[in-house]
C-alpha cells in the first residue's frame, strides 16, 4: 500500500456536540425520577399497613427499576451513533456492565421480597407462595424463563466466566438477553398494577418499550443490513503480513459513502465455511480511502484464524463502523501512539489519516519478539514522507514489575522511561492500543508523566 505524502480526508465520519453525553446522561437518570414518581402515586404505597404490605411494596419499586435498568442496559449496546460516538464502545461496555448487575440484583430482591409479601399476606409458607405465583399468575411463567435466560447472561457475564469463553460463544449466550426482557412484557402487562395502574404510568412503559425496540431494530439491524445492501462488500485479497498475521484487502461499492475513519473497528462476518455466522470485531488497518478497507487480525482464535483461507470474492458482511479512537478526539498539534502487537493496527491507521506536521508524531511499537513487528515498508513510508519518529520496542517484559517495557529499560522508572522516549510527552496527545493490563500501566506511566486525561485516548474492545 502506497501512503501519500499528506493526511486523507476523514470522509463522512463525524462525532456528536459534547453536550450528547450529558444529555445521554441526564435522560438516564430522569427515567428512574419518573419510575419512582410513578411507584409513589401507585397503589403499592398506600398498602404499607396491609399484612407484607411494606415489603411487598420494596418488592414492586426494584422490579421497576430493575425493568427500567433493563431497558437502558439494551440501550447502551443498541448501537445508536450519538449515543455510541459520544462514549465509546469500551466505556459504554463498561457501562452497560454496571447497569446489568445493578439490574439483575435488584431483579433478585424483586423475586425474594414479592414472594415473602404475598406469603405474609396469604399466611402461607415461602415455597407454597413461590409455587403459586408461578404457575397461578397470568405471565409468570414466562416472567420465569425469562428470569432464567437473565440469570445465564449475568452469570456468564462475570471476568472469571468472559476468560473462559470465547468471544463469539459470548457474544451468541448474551443475545439471549433479548428474549429475556421480551418474556418479562407480558408478566408487566397483565399483573403489573404499578405497570398499568393509571394513564402516566401506561404511557410511560409503553413509550420506554417502544423507544428500546425501535432502537434495536433501527441501529442493530437495519441500518447494518442498509449498509450491506449498499456496498455489498468482498475480499480482494488476503496478504500474510507476519508470523499467524494476514491482512485482509476489502472492496466494494460506493465506499466513500461509509462514514468511516481511521482507529475504528467493524464487526466481520465472512460467508465462507463453518462459523460464518458468528461475527468478529477487527479494526481497520488502514485508513479508508472511500475506495478500499483493510482489516489485520492475528491468529488467536477460531475466527481469527479462519481469515488465512478466504478465497477472493468472499461476500462480507459487516456491522460499523464503531468506536471513538480516532483522530475527531484530539486536542493538540502532537500525538504518541503507544501500540502493543497487534494493537498497531488502528494506530497505524490514525497516523496515515491524521494531520501532523513532520517530527509531530512518535509511534512506540511494543512486541515481545523482533520478528513480530509489522507493517515495516509502511511505517517507513510515513517515517520517510511524514516525519513520523518509530521507536521499537521488543524484548520480553521488565520481571516482578507491573510496567509496559521490555526489560532492556528495566533501569528506569516507566514514567522516566516515557519521558525519555518523548521528552515534550505532556504536550501530545497519547493514544494506546493494546491488551487491558498492559494499557492500564501505559496510561498510568503517561499520567505520572504529567499528561492530562483529556489527552489520553484508548478503545479496548471490551466485552
Amino acid at each position: 500500500m502506497s501512503l501519500s505524502t499528506t493526511a486523507p480526508s476523514t470522509g463522512r465520519f463525524t462525532r456528536p456536540p459534547r453536550w450528547w453525553r450529558s444529555a445521554t446522561g441526564t435522560a438516564t437518570w430522569a427515567s428512574l425520577v419518573v419510575v419512582v414518581v410513578v411507584w409513589v402515586a401507585g397503589p403499592g404505597v398506600r398498602q404499607l399497613g396491609a399484612p407484607g404490605g411494606l415489603l411487598d411494596a420494596i418488592g414492586r419499586l426494584t422490579g421497576l427499576v430493575s425493568a427500567d435498568l433493563l431497558l437502558v442496559q439494551v440501550l447502551l449496546m443498541a448501537r445508536i451513533p450519538w449515543v455510541e460516538r459520544s462514549y465509546g464502545q469500551d466505556e459504554l461496555a463498561r457501562r452497560h456492565r454496571l447497569v446489568g448487575f445493578t439490574s439483575f440484583t435488584l431483579l433478585v430482591a424483586h423475586i425474594v421480597l414479592i414472594t415473602l409479601g404475598y406469603a405474609a399476606a396469604d399466611g402461607i409458607d415461602v415455597v407454597a407462595e413461590a409455587w403459586s405465583l408461578v404457575t397461578t399468575y397470568a405471565g409468570m411463567l414466562l416472567a420465569t424463563a425469562g428470569s432464567a435466560l437473565l440469570v445465564m447472561v449475568a452469570v456468564t457475564s462475570t471476568r472469571a466466566a468472559r476468560r473462559r469463553l470465547r468471544y463469539e460463544s459470548w457474544h451468541l449466550l448474551h443475545l439471549y438477553a433479548y428474549l429475556g426482557v421480551g418474556l418479562a412484557l407480558p408478566h408487566q402487562i397483565w399483573t403489573g398494577t404499578d405497570f398499568s395502574g393509571s394513564p402516566a404510568a401506561i404511557a410511560y412503559w409503553w413509550t420506554a418499550y417502544a423507544v428500546t425496540a425501535a432502537s434495536v431494530l433501527v441501529w442493530r439491524l437495519g441500518l447494518p443490513i442498509l449498509r450491506n445492501l449498499r456496498h455489498r462488500l468482498v475480499v480482494e485479497r488476503v496478504v500474510r503480513e507476519g508470523p499467524g498475521v494476514v491482512s485482509v484487502h476489502l472492496r466494494g461499492r460506493d465506499l466513500d459513502r461509509l462514514p468511516a475513519a481511521a482507529g475504528q473497528f467493524f464487526v466481520w462476518r465472512f460467508l465462507h465455511g463453518t462459523g460464518w455466522t458468528r461475527g468478529n470485531p477487527f479494526s481497520l488497518s488502514a485508513a479508508p480511502d472511500g475506495r478500499s478497507l483493510r482489516i489485520t487480525a492475528k491468529d488467536l482464535g477460531t475466527g481469527s484464524g479462519r481469515l488465512t483461507a478466504l478465497p477472493r470474492g468472499t461476500r462480507v458482511l459487516f456491522e460499523g463502523p464503531y468506536g471513538r479512537l480516532t483522530g475527531d478526539v484530539r486536542r493538540g498539534h502532537k500525538v504518541t501512539m503507544i501500540a502493543s502487537g497487534i494493537g498497531i493496527t488502528p494506530l497505524r491507521a490514525l497516523l496515515e489519516e491524521m494531520p501532523y506536521a513532520p517530527g509531530d508524531a512518535v509511534l512506540l511499537h511494543r512486541v515481545g519478539a523482533a520478528s513480530e513487528f509489522l507493517f515495516h515498508r509502511e511505517l517507513d513510508e510515513l517515517a520517510a514522507h511524514r516525519g513520523v519518529r518509530i521507536v521499537h520496542l521488543p524484548g520480553r517484559r521488565i520481571p516482578h514489575r507491573d510496567s509496559w517495557l521490555p526489560g532492556s529499560w528495566a533501569a528506569l522508572s516507566d514514567r522516566d522511561a516515557l519521558r525519555r522516549m518523548v521528552p515534550d510527552i505532556a504536550e501530545h496527545d497519547v493514544y494506546v492500543c493494546g491488551p487491558d493490563g498492559w494499557t492500564d500501566a501505559v496510561v498510568a506511566s503517561a499520567r505520572q508523566a504529567d499528561v492530562p486525561d483529556e489527552q489520553i485516548h484508548t478503545e479496548r474492545f471490551a466485552w
